[in-house]
């Protein structure tokens, strides 16, 4: 029996911040609370880290970089690869957790979140000890590099995949032998403390990694701090810009994952199922609360009415109720901010004369609960076409040639992600070469395995996140010159 929506039991953590090893709190801080979207309730009261709590944390991580730098990379793989294997024992509790947080399907959080951020530890963990430098013959001389970490690293997470991106930021962070200061989002602020539990207990040392909790200020106090080289970020373009900034005065590091507006195109030769599959994976998952979603829908005119006949077919069986309940797989929107933003934008595709196939209103169910809407007969100028939602609503939109839809895809801001449907692979691969985007997908979406580098161009991010991409964005490298020669002068 899965509990009751009505009565979630409380996930009160045992403090609000997670520093040097153990469990923090100061009540002296504004007041932080997660609260379960299905019912509005609040689950756990925490609190903003106040400046001395701030101080404390990157004290904590600046004390423990010499030592944890020092250890081998076998030593620092094997804590996170222990890590990853109790996450995975606890999969069940901490997807309930994550849910709670959230507000997500548990059929979702179950694979998607607390397992993912194992298979992230698990990849790291397992490649620390190659990270090495490399040689360089230069005749009778040579050179040869050293693959250093940076020092503290700060990571800025996001409330949609709160898990998930913490073990993002960390993974990479960590096996190079940066220490790490985290803060989550205000609004989902659980899971990134479970995971610091779960690293110290699989024998990390003390202060290697942090959590605070906080809001825009505090964000901003360890962004600027002295004692920060790295900052890393997920978020929205307006934030990422007032990161980027704060750390270029300090001539930090920066890693951004921001925004996007991102095109899906699907020529008439597509498998039909599949690219509708993959147009409701890439605009209702997560309750279309998910940073590279394809919500802008290309699709060729000889195919449309089919595609959106099917399309409002299965958009209408989403099965809308009980996070707890494993056969919901579409549940609330974060906040009540989030879901009024939403539905403000249906409002305004309604006032731009888009064209309603299905959904449109917030759902009869009490909860954050909006339908997951589609809306045709959508032109490139309307702000649904245009600006980042973050909420479940699709803008299709008709196309006749593949020059005239590549101009239309790339004619936005952001650059986070792409996508493109087509039997015919030479189309698919000149498509994807012409994408202004930093992650593409051929006849799939939205799939991001960790030995995959993620990450935008244009305002939608600076670096990449996952693979052996990452280390480049948490060391640096050493050159060190050998000389075996005599050394000759000019007098």
């Amino acid at each position: 029996m899965t509990p009751s929506p009505d009565h979630p039991p409380v996930q009160q953590p045992k403090a609000s911040h997670f520093i040097n090893g153990r469990y923090v709190e100061d009540s002296d801080g504004a007041a932080l609370n997660s609260t379960y979207p299905a019912t509005g309730e609040v689950i756990a009261e925490l609190y903003s880290a106040t400046p001395p709590i701030v101080d404390q944390a990157l004290a904590a991580a600046d004390t423990a970089r010499a030592g944890w730098a020092a250890m081998t990379g076998s030593e620092r793989g094997r804590i996170l690869r222990r890590a990853a294997e109790i996450i995975r024992a606890r999969n069940h509790e901490l997807s309930v957790m994550e849910t709670y947080d959230t507000g997500k399907p548990l059929q979702e959080t179950l694979v998607a979140d607390a397992a993912s951020g194992a298979d992230c530890l698990e990849y790291f963990g397992s490649i620390a000890a190659g990270l090495t430098g490399e040689h360089i013959q230069l005749g009778a001389d040579f050179a040869y590099t050293i693959r250093e970490p940076l020092g503290v690293c700060v990571g800025l997470g996001a409330w949609n995949y709160p898990t998930q991106i913490a073990c993002w930021k960390a993974a990479p962070a960590l096996a190079c032998g940066n220490t790490m200061v985290f803060k989550p989002s205000e609004t989902t602020p659980l899971g990134a403390l479970k995971l610091a539990e779960i690293l110290s207990e699989a024998g990390l040392p003390d202060g290697v990694f942090n959590v605070v909790q906080g809001y825009g200020d505090v964000g901003a106090a360890l962004v600027e701090d002295k004692r920060v080289a790295k900052v890393s970020l997920t978020g929205s373009v307006p934030t990422g810009r007032k990161v980027y900034a704060a750390a270029a005065a300090g001539m930090k590091h920066v890693t951004m994952e921001l925004g996007g507006k991102s095109p899906l195109i699907i020529f008439d030769d597509a498998s039909l199922d599949d690219a509708i599959s993959a147009a409701i994976n890439g605009n209702f998952y997560s309750s279309g609360q998910i940073c590279s979603n394809g919500t802008r829908v290309f699709v060729q005119k000889g195919i449309l009415p089919h595609f959106l006949a099917r399309l409002k077919t299965r958009t209408e069986r989403a099965v809308i109720g009980d996070p707890m309940d494993e056969a919901t797989n579409f549940g609330p929107m974060v906040s009540q901010g989030q879901l009024d933003i939403t539905l403000r934008y249906i409002e305004k595709g309604v006032e731009e004369g888009a064209t309603l196939i299905t959904g449109g209103k917030a759902h009869e169910r009490v909860g954050l609960y909006i339908e997951p809407t589609v809306f045709s007969d959508v032109t490139d100028d309307m702000a649904i076409a245009r600006e980042e939602i973050f909420g479940p609503v699709m803008s299709v939109l008709p196309f006749d040639t593949e020059e005239e839809v590549m101009a239309r895809a790339n004619d936005t801001e952001f650059g986070l992600a792409a996508g493109v449907f087509t039997s015919d692979l030479t189309r698919a691969h000149r498509v994807v070469k012409g994408f202004e985007a930093g992650t593409c997908w051929i006849n799939a979406y939205n799939l991001t395995p960790i030995e995959m580098p993620f990450g935008g161009v244009k305002a939608s991010g600076v670096g990449r996140e996952n693979a052996h991409a990452a280390i480049e964005h948490y060391s640096e490298v050493k050159s060190v010159y050998v000389g075996l020669s005599p050394v000759e002068a000019a007098f």
